[in-house]
């Protein structure tokens, strides 16, 4: 295990707090102090709060000093993705007309939800403008880099969080996937990322792009992401979708392993192309869970065409969100968001509905595969992480971000719990990525899977996470 407490999981901090070995102050200047270093290199910050994050870890060492810490973080250096509210703290939103936005009054349930149980929030993370797309740049905070090479996207929209997380600025963060932002940036910057069933944990104020959007953890460890969902999940009446509390410690029976469950493995989930090297490493991981004794088939999945259908919602979505705006506004935002809500704009109220019911079928045919296999293995992403300050592969004739990520949002359209999982790095440095998905409800399920595989393939660190400090 490192001894640089800015890396350890949020897990072995409580441990190390337990014993005394370490205190929540040292725990959070590490975290500070890599902020400091890093962020001015890859962009994950746009809000950074020292004064109290190290006044909540003071309290929190006096809570541990005397043998009674509160909730189940105490201490535990955090995060916000911005587009989440945080009392005290501007939502910007990485957008130039809420450049002078005032201080939140009111958490969001996720920021609630950490606070109480006492983690310590260092700041809010960067993210495209209103999390509109797959990778994470905006004119009002510039662009962010992936730890692996800078030159790299990391991804988005939850990018911030993720190459926050990737070099230890912060073990947990609160990121939101609406269609694939938790797990895009996790894929591209190699660590494990939870969008779980939609509703499991509450989001206020609602996401502009409907219930496509979910808010869930990132950590570096499938465990963290398991402890941090038992923190965030349960109802909050914001929230008209959130659902019934469950009372579920999603840490209880991760160990449990993989034996008996029936996996059904598909390369590509439909006519896709994948990078050869992400083709090679899938494989692998389909052999991996053979070996960790569940049955993994390869059925022959006539899968339904999700692209038009996804795009029908979101693009609505952000027809919707420019409806607040006044011309002026409009003209601050970036340009591919006013194209896609131009686009959204042509869309009728027919369109719409036939996109519900193309969501509803959609759901249909998951629940067939389902009631045949446990879990979906498939790629997480068909191609690693591209150059930074592109919203597509350069040269890939691609227009748009849901083009190149046609494995992660329809699993947004269903509502069902997926994971991304690191499975090793290009011959180039990046990493490649897995995603698990099960049933609606069955989050545990998906994350005591998830678990299964790190233990043969846990998160590796970025060069950047652990270079050399001159003296």
């Amino acid at each position: 295990m490192t001894s640089d407490p800015a890396l350890f999981s949020a897990q072995e901090l409580l441990r190390a707090f337990a014993a005394k070995t370490l205190s929540p102050v040292e725990a959070t200047r590490a975290s500070l102090q890599r902020i400091d270093r890093l962020n001015d290199r890859l962009n994950a910050f746009c809000l950074v709060d020292h004064e109290h994050a190290l006044k909540a870890a003071e309290a929190s060492e006096r809570r541990w000093m005397a043998g009674a810490p509160v909730g189940r973080l105490d201490g535990v250096p955090a995060t916000v993705k911005d587009v989440v509210q945080a009392k005290g703290w501007p939502t910007k939103r990485g957008s130039r007309i809420l450049a002078d936005a005032g201080s939140d009054a009111e958490d969001s349930p996720a920021t609630a939800g950490l606070r109480a149980h006492n983690a310590v929030l260092l700041g809010k993370t960067t993210t495209p403008e209103f999390g509109w797309k797959g990778v994470t740049d905006n004119q009002l905070t510039g662009l962010t880099r992936n730890p692996w090479n800078p030159a790299m996207t990391p991804g988005g929209s939850s990018g911030g969080a993720a190459a926050a997380a990737a070099v230890g600025m912060g073990a947990l963060h609160i990121g939101t996937d609406g269609g694939g932002s938790i797990r895009i940036p996790c894929g591209f910057t190699g660590i494990p990322g939870f969008k779980q069933s939609f509703g499991r944990v509450p989001a206020w104020p609602l996401s502009p792009f409907g219930t496509v959007s979910h808010v869930g953890p990132m950590a570096r460890t499938v465990g963290d992401c398991a402890l941090m969902l038992t923190v965030l999940a349960g109802p909050d009446g914001r929230d008209p979708y959130s659902l019934p509390d469950d009372n579920a410690d999603y840490t209880d029976g991760l160990e449990a392993g993989v034996a008996g469950l029936r996996i059904a493995f598909s390369p590509t989930f439909g006519p896709h192309a994948v990078h050869p090297e992400i083709a090679a490493a899938l494989a692998t991981a389909a052999q991996t869970f053979v070996d960790l004794g569940a049955e993994v088939e390869q059925p022959d999945l006539n899968v339904p065409d999700t692209a038009d259908l996804f795009r029908t919602v979101w693009f609505s979505g952000a027809a919707n969100l420019f409806r607040r705006f006044t011309a002026e506004q409009v003209a601050l935002i970036d340009p591919g968001l006013q194209e896609v809500a131009a686009e959204g704009a042509t869309y009728s109220a027919n369109d719409l509905l036939d996109a519900v019911a193309g969501r509803e079928n959609l759901s249909v045919w998951m629940n067939r595969l389902h009631s045949d296999y446990d879990l979906l293995l498939l790629p997480c992403l068909p191609l690693p992480a591209f150059e930074v300050g592109e919203e597509v592969p350069p040269g890939s004739e691609m227009k748009r971000w849901t083009e190149w990520t046609p494995y992660t949002y329809p699993f947004n359209l269903t509502g069902q719990p997926a994971v991304s999982l690191p499975c090793g790095l290009t011959q180039a440095g990046l990493p490649m990525a897995i995603q698990l998905v099960g049933p609606r409800y069955a989050d545990a399920l998906v994350l005591r899977a998830a678990h299964a595989f790190e233990t043969t393939m846990p998160a590796k660190l970025p060069p950047l996470a652990t270079e050399t400090v001159p003296a």
